[in-house]
């Protein structure tokens, strides 16, 4: 159980919660946990790998190389057994570099915000994270300069990713025990994340994709199905028909790169404007063919956010409405189908 208290509790009331006291010998809020029963047995790493995903297993191994992770006040190891009720301190290092990224003044649409979280409605364009030649004018950036404490948690809080043409909804943690509760819900997939996103083709009906996805093993730059992959789930369900495309609802079970777009190309019903997992209208009426193939993006927008919330433990969800672009587009396919109609 993580708790911010040096009280022993239950560890069958394992709920993660992170201290928030100040360290003097990190550059790191100090984290206290409680082993649960369920992770009897299991090495000390694995154990913390699997209650703090947020950290990768190697960088836990090099905190307890650096004693930097102890049991009952003892430095831990990394083959250590642990058997449930272990009082665990975790005092994180994070290199400069890892942390410093410049504040930068970009407008935010913030939907919600109180002392744990930052939801955004994220518009097409903007890059969640810095990196593969986007260092400047990330989401990352924004939120260093709109909450100055965010230059103190790992990745400035943010806990899951859209793609930079994906529109929508994308929460941010403002503490460190808000982090760890948020990314252990997306790992338990208790987070509830449904898109709107209009494909090619006629949808028959309702379904789901079952498949899993990794990295495609000639194009580095793209995810595919692939058999050694990451379990990956899509729910689709149709919400509006048009000749030539389809708009239909989705929902995540898992949320792997690029999930929603690998999944509904190989349906047959790639994203209509999507430039990686491309498509083409079939014979259609040239107006509409036209339209399509002349959106600018992915047709993808993040419309609906449900999580527990990480201090008052109730459910809690947010929804946006399309952005004009996606509007426009359908807008105007109705006006089409109801002169032909």
């Amino acid at each position: 159980m993580i708790d911010s208290t040096k009280n022993n509790k239950d560890a069958a009331d394992y709920s993660p919660k992170a201290a928030l006291t100040a360290s003097e010998e990190t550059n790191e809020s100090p984290i206290n946990l409680t082993i649960p029963y369920s992770c009897a047995g299991m090495r000390l790493d694995q154990a913390l790998a699997q209650l703090l995903p947020n950290w990768s297993r190697s960088r836990l191994q090099t905190w307890i190389t650096e004693k930097r992770i102890t049991i009952h006040k003892e430095a831990g190891t990394p083959k250590q057994k642990v058997w449930g009720n272990e009082q665990i301190l975790i005092r994180p290092y994070l290199h400069a570099s890892e942390t410093k990224h410049k504040a930068e003044a970009i407008e935010l649409d913030i939907i919600f915000e109180d002392e744990q979280l930052i939801v955004i409605n994220k518009p097409a364009g903007l890059v969640v994270h810095p990196g593969n030649g986007n260092w400047h004018g990330t989401l990352l950036n924004a939120l260093l300069h709109h909450a100055e404490q965010l230059n103190h948690i790992p990745r400035a809080g943010i806990v899951h990713r859209l793609d930079k043409e994906t529109s929508g909804l994308l929460v941010v943690a403002k503490t460190i025990a808000s982090q760890t509760s948020l990314v252990r819900q997306l790992h338990d997939h208790s987070v509830k994340r449904e898109y709107l996103a209009l494909v090619f083709g006629e949808v028959q009906a309702d379904g789901d994709v079952n498949a899993p996805i990794g990295r495609h093993p000639t194009q580095r730059t793209k995810m595919a199905i692939i058999e050694k992959g990451k379990k990956a789930r899509t729910h689709y369900k149709i919400l509006d028909e048009f000749e030539g495309c389809t708009l239909l609802q989705c929902s995540l079970e898992t949320g792997r790169t690029h999930q929603i777009r690998v999944h509904m190309h190989t349906i047959g019903h790639p994203l209509v404007g999507d430039p990686v997992y491309s498509g083409r209208p079939k014979k259609i009426n040239l107006e509409i063919s036209q339209l399509l193939m002349g959106f600018p993006r992915q047709a993808l927008h993040a419309q609906r956010l449900a999580l527990i919330h990480p201090k008052t433990q109730q459910p809690i969800q947010w929804e946006t409405k399309l952005p004009e672009d996606m509007e426009a587009l359908l807008l105007t396919l109705r006006q089409i189908s109801f002169q032909e109609g």
